[in-house]
């Protein structure tokens, strides 16, 4: 499974990439997947086991191999190659994280009970019960679709979950399995390889970080990202390599500068440094709205030492000779990670003037950091690695389920799904007690953290002695107090605020319980209005079977749902009429667009944030203006904190809305003609007007302009930046908010 260069297409031509070919071809080849290298021999199998364990049975992974080549005889891949060329492959990918016997020749062995004539008895019979088991585990977890419907694929993710449960080595098999399927993607048909690539970035990248395989989810990130935006990721690349032609190999120079210092106090230590992935690249610019020049810690170092204390004594003599960024560092081996992570995360302003990322473990901390979760099953030297940080693996898989709620479908799905992304922060009660929670979470988390009582009735929250707002987002180390009062319940609001499957459960739980009779008589009414834009009648009948096609109780839950905003009318109606589905909400009044609105109330949309359609939002009334309406996330609510008098619980009607909600957007743009023309002409093409457009900033090779677009909803402005930013003449977008513009 060596790597083969494979240089992404557009790079060779690209005219800043006019760099040395050793500098291209040393970047290309980090960056490549290993290519196919046709059927590895038995004998090299047993070779790759032998190195780190040398009494590893070669007779049974031989007698694997010729029974899987035998039951798989007559077939091929769609690339044309033998089809026993993929079991092969996935074996050798698990022998790299130096696994048993029994995982090895599951692997060998793992597509037979799906897609040869070969039984669960025979299986059995011929390599023994515990093989037998893991084999049927991989194939249940193969005819899993985690990419079908929400009501499905939570219901699947629930049987991921159980096979873990009972042996975490049969998702090993599964991982690899899909890296392999993934490093070969490239012979499937277009439409199959945005799915699988779609279904790897969800959810098996995840998967293999929350499991601390962080090798693998890179490498898994990466080839989903060479499907789902090649000229994303090839504009990344041609980027690094215009960077290194100019700056040189920073990445050698920065790990000579540690290894340096590291030398002049006496410090053993191995130092290794790395440009990141162009995913993590892309994400990060995606998420700090980011052009790819501003992006500062794009390279990322690693110190591996013998001791704790080195550790300790390496991360003081970084921050002498670097100056550390503030709220940058994070202590992993104090407060470890769940899957047995341990390691020190500092960021510091290095050689001139370049942030870089630098992590510093011990070698047993790397080889937990490297395996994750696998290290429990690790072999060196022919016996089970006793790595005192590994984790068991039972104890692991209880704390990603342990606060899994009994609930419908869709909490289930959605406390999975954020377990699997979430890394984490450490905070601490008044006592001193840790509480573990996911990045982003807030006071609000924390208390339901603690206990649904506590997070019902909190009214607010100091964190480190401070008052702040709800919905701060906590960091490493900070106390937080919670306030609590009698007679408090959760609000609608709260929903967008918190982060936690725990909490969001908590909180939809507390809020049908109180506004149950409210929501079904609102929801009856929200049906009725549907079902006759479709010339149907929200019978009893009807609404029963919607709610048991949809996975609810019976009618009244159903129309709960609909009441409180969790179902739409358009699902219930097709549901069941699923060619009528179209016709609801076809219209909606452009001078009431939201539900929610006291009786004569004057409405209108804040300036400051400019909500539209399909955002969450809320309402405040202010006098002589009516209610004006913020998004959910906008600054100028922390000053309505004491003041819920004026709130508003406020939703956007379904349907169709009128493309009148102007949004203001920023843009750099090149200085060349007709470029302004183009623009025009990209947000015309997305059926939006332009309403107001002003010059911000002239340079002489770019100008900064604002524009204000009106547009029916948030998906008409998703697509309208999307073409925007797909534009080459475009080097930046972003949404532009005001909060001098205040009502």
């Amino acid at each position: 499974m060596s790597p083969a260069p494979d240089a992404p297409a557009g790079v060779a031509d690209h005219p800043g990439a006019a760099c040395s070919p050793e500098t291209a071809a040393a970047f290309a080849a980090a960056h490549a997947r290993p290519a196919a290298a046709g059927l590895i021999d038995v004998e090299d199998l047993v070779a790759l086991m032998r190195n780190y364990n040398p009494t590893s049975d070669a007779r049974l992974v031989r007698h694997a191999y010729a029974y899987g080549q035998r039951m798989h005889a007559g077939q091929t891949r769609h690339s044309g190659e033998p089809y026993f060329t993929h079991p092969v492959a996935v074996a050798a990918i698990l022998t790299e994280m130096r696994l048993d016997d029994a995982t090895i020749v599951t692997a060998l062995l793992h597509d037979t009970i799906e897609d040869t004539k070969s039984t669960y008895t025979d299986i059995a019979r011929e390599f023994g019960p515990e093989v037998a088991e893991l084999v049927d585990g991989v194939t249940k977890l193969t005819n899993l679709e985690l990419s079908s419907s929400e009501a499905k694929q939570a219901e699947n993710f629930r049987k991921l979950l159980i096979a873990m449960s009972r042996d975490l080595r049969v998702i090993l098999v599964k991982l690899s399995d899909r890296l392999h399927n993934m490093r070969t993607i490239k012979s499937l048909r277009p439409d199959k390889q945005t799915r699988k690539a779609r279904e790897t970035m969800d959810i098996y990248a995840p998967l293999a970080g929350r499991m601390g395989m962080q090798w693998m989810r890179e490498e898994l990130e990466d080839l989903a990202f060479r499907v789902l935006n090649p000229e994303a990721r090839n504009s990344i690349i041609r980027r690094f390599l215009t960077l290194q032609r100019e700056a040189g190999d920073v990445v050698q120079r920065i790990s000579a500068d540690i290894r340096s210092e590291l030398d002049k106090n006496g410090i053993e230590a191995d130092v290794y440094g790395r440009a990141k992935k162009p995913y993590s690249v892309w994400r990060k610019m995606q998420q700090k709205e980011l052009a790819f020049s501003r992006l500062s810690d794009i390279y990322g170092f690693r110190t591996i030492c013998r001791t704790e204390a080195d550790c300790y004594r390496i991360l003081g003599v970084i921050h002498q000779r670097w100056r550390a960024v503030p709220g940058r560092f994070k202590d992993y081996i104090s407060q470890p990670k769940t899957n047995g992570y341990r390691s020190i995360h500092t960021t510091v302003s290095g050689r001139d003037g370049k942030r870089v990322e630098v992590q510093i473990r011990t070698q047993e901390m790397h080889e937990v950091a490297e395996a994750g979760v696998a290290a429990h099953w690790a072999y060196r030297d022919g016996e089970r690695v006793i790595n005192r940080f590994a984790v068991d693996p039972a104890k692991w898989i209880s704390t990603l389920t342990e606060r899994f709620e009994e609930g419908d479908h869709d909490e289930f799905l959605e406390h999975v799904k954020l377990e699997m992304y979430s890394d984490q922060v450490f905070c601490f009660t008044p006592k001193g007690d840790v509480v573990q929670l996911p990045r982003g979470a807030t006071p609000l988390d924390f208390a339901y953290a603690i206990h649904t009582r506590i997070g019902d009735a909190c009214v607010s929250a100091r964190v480190d002695g401070l008052r702040v707002p709800l919905w701060t987002r906590l960091k490493n180390g900070q106390s937080v107090d919670i306030i609590t009062a009698e007679g408090q319940r959760p609000q609608a609001t709260w929903i967008d605020i918190v982060v936690t499957g725990r909490a969001k459960a908590a909180i939809r739980r507390s809020l049908r319980e109180e506004d149950r009779e409210r929501f079904v008589r609102l929801g009856a009414e929200l049906a009725r209005v549907a079902f006759e834009h479709v010339g149907r009648k929200a019978t009893d009948k009807a609404l029963a079977t919607a709610a048991r096609q949809i996975g609810l109780k019976g009618r009244e839950e159903l129309l709960a749902r609909l009441g409180s905003a969790e179902v739409t009318a358009r699902r219930v109606v097709e549901t069941l009429y699923p060619e009528l589905a179209a016709q609801v909400g076809e219209e909606v009044d452009a001078s009431r667009p939201v539900v929610g609105l006291p009786p004569g109330a004057h409405f209108s949309r804040a300036g400051c944030c400019q909500p539209v359609p399909g955002e969450r939002i809320v309402g405040i009334t202010y006098r002589g203006r009516g209610v004006v309406a913020h998004a959910i996330d906008c600054p100028v609510l922390a000053e309505f904190e004491d003041r819920t008098d004026r709130w508003v619980d406020l939703r956007w009607h379904e349907g169709r809305h009128k493309a009148v909600h102007g949004v203001r957007l920023e843009m750099t743009i090149a200085n060349d003609a007709g470029v302004l023309g183009r623009i025009c002409t990209l947000i015309g093409d997305q059926k939006a007007n332009i309403s107001d457009l002003v010059f911000a900033d002239r340079k002489p090779d770019y100008y900064r302009l604002i524009v204000e677009v009106e547009l029916r909803d948030v998906e008409h402005l998703h697509a309208v930046m999307t073409a925007l930013e797909a534009e080459s003449d475009v080097a930046q977008i972003s949404r532009h908010r005001d909060q001098a513009r205040k009502p």
